[in-house]
């Protein structure tokens, strides 16, 4: 199977003893692994940030996960194709953690790169130490069978825009619901935005990411 292609972006902050943690981004339909770096001066300098490329070229240019049918009535998300999207995720990381020591593993995902984010970090209980779950869905279909709720649980921070376009706040709220079901240490937020990463949004995630962090080296 071949691996993905992704770029590397050094901590910039000195740590005085121990490894860095990893922070894993997985970009949206569409996109490419330099569109999430630009978030990268607004988050934790301690962060070693490997950004992903998805496997599956587009016609029209970008990358996906897996497919997306645009029908007149509304996106159609083929989640049937995205298990070996997911294994392939799982497989980066134990590379990353082979050729750069880590101490903690998080992963961090936007639109479609959220729904695998979490479904790899089910599909693989103690792979990574957090999710951030940016403007995504979570569908039954994308839950491995047999997960069972993890000790400790994993935390999440799952955030969406009421005026998101693209996948509407209900399918936000939805997937917060089967979330909840599943024991994740999950914080939810709602911002007035569409389908994007605000300022309020993205101050929450750098804040979510220090803390995690701050609690491992405690």
């Amino acid at each position: 199977m071949e691996s993905l292609h992704y770029i590397v972006r050094h901590p910039s902050a000195e740590r005085s003893a121990g490894s860095p943690p990893l922070l894993v981004l997985l970009h949206g339909y569409g996109s490419n692994e330099e569109d999430l770096l630009g978030l990268a001066p607004y988050l934790d300098a301690r962060f070693l940030i490997a950004s992903a490329r998805a496997p599956q070229v587009l016609d029209f240019g970008g990358f996906a996960w897996f497919p997306i049918d645009f029908k007149p009535d509304g996106l159609v998300l083929r989640f049937d194709q995205a298990g070996a999207a997911r294994e392939k995720i799982r497989d980066l990381v134990e590379t990353l953690r082979t050729e750069h020591p880590v101490e903690r593993v998080f992963l961090l995902g936007f639109s479609q790169g959220a729904s695998m984010a979490i479904s790899t970090a089910l599909a693989h209980p103690g792979l990574c130490d957090g999710v951030a779950f940016l403007s995504g869905v979570c569908a039954p279909e994308l839950v491995p069978d047999g997960v069972r709720p993890a000790a400790p649980a994993l935390p999440v921070l799952m955030t969406h825009g009421r005026q998101d376009l693209v996948l509407p706040i209900q399918q936000g709220r939805e997937a917060r619901e089967l979330l909840s079901r599943l024991s994740v240490d999950l914080d939810y937020k709602e911002y007035d935005m569409g389908h994007e990463i605000n300022p309020e949004c993205l101050q929450d995630l750098s804040d979510w990411l220090a803390r995690h962090l701050d609690l491992a080296e405690r």
